[in-house]
């Protein structure tokens, strides 16, 4: 008789931006049971899992561009609201679990689908994480995340952070799992292109003023013109009128419009590890794209021209050995990257890298063959422990404290109708309108 057919392991991803869906679908592809959907099948592995992705409705919901970037294929993707998303979970059986969202969302899911599951004898295997860099709001961001199964750390020194912090106030810290960045991959770089390309990786909100964006932008132009021999790219995350994870009220793209660039400049788009195929030199000011770039040994720059601060994000590079400024860079300076610092980071440039998901795939099978199911979730957040706190946290979900749907809570049982879907993309492009024209002028009002 034939072998009978191996269960195709069912994996749900939950993500409110460009971002974190591609943190959360190339983090579900690295830890799933079974094959990789991205690298052909694991050894030993006979089925391919099978991925539902669900995007959170708000300012930031990707666009079908920003999806296709990422280039992860889901068998499903939608919208939700987070209401709809837990009577989904509700309704539909899931080996895995990625929430893909900032923290408060993923606190509030924590305790809505604490209550879908509560009768249930078996529930997914739940997991999250961070998209990148974490150097800001350590104690708050890892708190809402307390309660998953597993929460990532992207590198050995976050997982020592997050373990001191969960251990610090008395919370459960087993869940901690050291992983790597999922996106990282690529060829390492051999040697200078033709023509040498420099990158200069842009960020949607660091730094957030129009004068420090401008210097920027001024002293990227300013080289391509000392260099007319070499290509100088300005990666863009997002294209006119869409969004990411952080507000973009500056975009680059209106203040190279004031500019009279060379031939030699020019923004580009795209996927981040197909634009380090052709690059030379990686200069940013603090974007994950660095620790992308050291990984593949593509010299990398962060620059200190507007200070090491932590409202940059640059002091995380401390250290690192990559600080430099641009008046360095133009004259020739390349830095030289502590092999001891990016150790610590995750980036595993040494060839480890596809052993870094190991032990979150290793903890993860022996928790779906748990005896008896898994537990109900826990998370450290509760109306005891935080009660002036969580209510608020779940109330912006239009969840209870209990984590019941609150009345007039926006789940439809149907996909919305032309009106409603008109009314909402005036609503959104209001919303973007208000951030990249109106905000700012109402802050240089301020100013006068």
């Amino acid at each position: 008789m034939p072998a009978s057919t191996p269960k195709r392991p069912r994996i749900a991803v939950l993500a409110d931006s460009d971002t974190r869906w591609k943190w959360g679908a190339l983090t579900a592809d690295r830890i799933a049971p079974g094959p990789s959907m991205e690298a052909g099948p694991r050894e030993g592995a006979q089925v391919r899992p099978a991925l539902d992705g669900f995007l959170l409705r708000g300012r930031a919901t990707p666009t079908p561009r920003q999806l296709e970037e990422v280039g992860v294929r889901a068998d499903s993707l939608r919208e939700v609201t987070a209401v709809e998303f837990l009577r989904a979970m509700e309704e539909e059986s899931y080996d895995l679990l990625v929430l893909a969202l900032v923290g408060g969302g993923v606190q509030a899911m924590l305790h809505g689908l604490g209550r879908v599951w509560q009768d249930r004898t078996a529930r997914p295997v739940v997991v999250t994480g961070y998209v990148g860099v974490v150097y800001e709001k350590l104690a708050d961001g890892l708190l809402l995340r307390h309660g998953a199964d597993l929460v990532l750390a992207n590198s050995r020194q976050d997982a020592d952070r997050f373990r001191a912090v969960y251990d610090g106030v008395g919370a459960d810290a087993s869940s901690v799992t050291e992983v790597a960045l999922p996106f990282l991959g690529g060829a390492p770089y051999t040697g200078e292109h033709d023509p040498y390309t420099v990158v200069f990786a842009a960020q949607p909100s660091v730094p957030d003023s129009r004068k420090d964006r401008t210097y920027l932008l001024n002293r990227l132009v300013r080289h391509a013109r000392k260099h007319p021999e070499r290509e100088v790219l300005l990666k863009l995350r997002s294209k006119p009128g869409e969004h990411t994870t952080h507000i973009e009220e500056l975009p680059y793209q209106k203040l190279v419009q004031r500019l009279d660039p060379p031939a030699n400049f020019r923004l580009v788009y795209g996927n981040m590890g197909e634009v380090l195929d052709r690059t030379d030199l990686l200069v940013t000011v603090s974007s994950t794209a660095a620790l992308e770039s050291l990984h593949r040994r593509v010299p990398t720059v962060v620059l200190t021209d507007l200070g090491i601060r932590e409202s940059l994000g640059n002091h995380h590079f401390v250290g690192s050995g990559c600080l430099a400024s641009w008046d360095q860079l133009d004259a020739g300076h390349r830095p030289t990257p502590d092999e001891e610092w990016v150790a610590r980071q995750g980036v595993v440039a040494d060839g480890s890298y596809e052993s870094a998901f190991d032990a979150a795939r290793e903890r993860i099978a022996k928790l779906l063959d748990r005896p008896g199911g898994l537990p109900p979730l826990a998370p450290y957040y509760t109306p005891v422990t935080a009660p002036g706190y969580l209510p608020g946290i779940l109330a912006r979900h239009h969840l209870g404290p209990d984590g019941t749907p609150l009345p007039g809570a926006p789940a439809a049982d149907k996909e919305p109708g032309p009106v409603r879907q008109v009314v909402r993309r005036a609503a959104r492009g209001a919303y973007r309108h208000g951030v990249q024209r109106v905000a700012p002028v109402i802050r240089r009002m301020g100013e006068l």
